[in-house]
């Protein structure tokens, strides 16, 4: 549950890139791979994730256009009462405009929480940009359905990289 860590007096700014929750094998849905839902197991996962962070201090929610990503993020904005917008750099394929839309919330530096809802294949690309740029990373990596990195900023950076594979599990 939000804050991470022990009680603090004030709430770090943070943003938490979250990779969608599990939507199946896309080779066996027949649509549009943009259109492709969560599945049961994705839709646990992500009221696991609005459960962890419900109570946060969103100030931003954004997401891929896929379904499977306003899914995952949807509960969360639900529980906050919060704007679910989508915003085309977390999309497949651009990973270089995902990063710039990372630096730029952290250049805003507004106290509270952000969350952006991606894909596998931005995600690693997002966070190689990040600690060139002096991001440090410390403890397990990774980018598993429904995972997510906690990134937190300092003077207008993000600054520390924390990898969690169960998002409000044992934070």
């Amino acid at each position: 549950r939000w804050p991470p860590g022990p009680a603090l007096n004030t709430v770090p700014s943070v943003i938490l890139l979250v990779r969608h929750a599990s939507a199946g094998d896309r080779y066996r849905w027949w649509g549009d791979d943009v259109d492709r839902p969560l599945d049961e197991r994705g839709r646990a996962q992500a009221d696991a994730l609005a459960d962890a962070y419900g109570d946060a201090p969103l100030t931003a929610l954004l997401t891929s256009r896929a379904v499977r990503c306003q899914q995952t993020v949807g509960p969360l904005a639900q529980r906050a009462g919060a704007d679910l917008s989508v915003h085309k750099a977390l999309f497949e394929g651009d990973p270089a405009s995902a990063t710039e839309l990372v630096r730029e919330l952290a250049r805003a530096d507004e106290a509270g929480f952000s969350v952006l809802c991606s894909h596998a294949d931005v995600i690693p690309e997002v966070l190689r940009d990040l600690m060139f740029d002096g991001m440090r990373v410390h403890g397990p990596r990774g980018c598993a359905m429904a995972s997510a990195w906690e990134l937190t900023i300092a003077d207008g950076h993000v600054t520390r990289g924390r990898y969690l594979a169960r998002p409000g599990v044992g934070t």
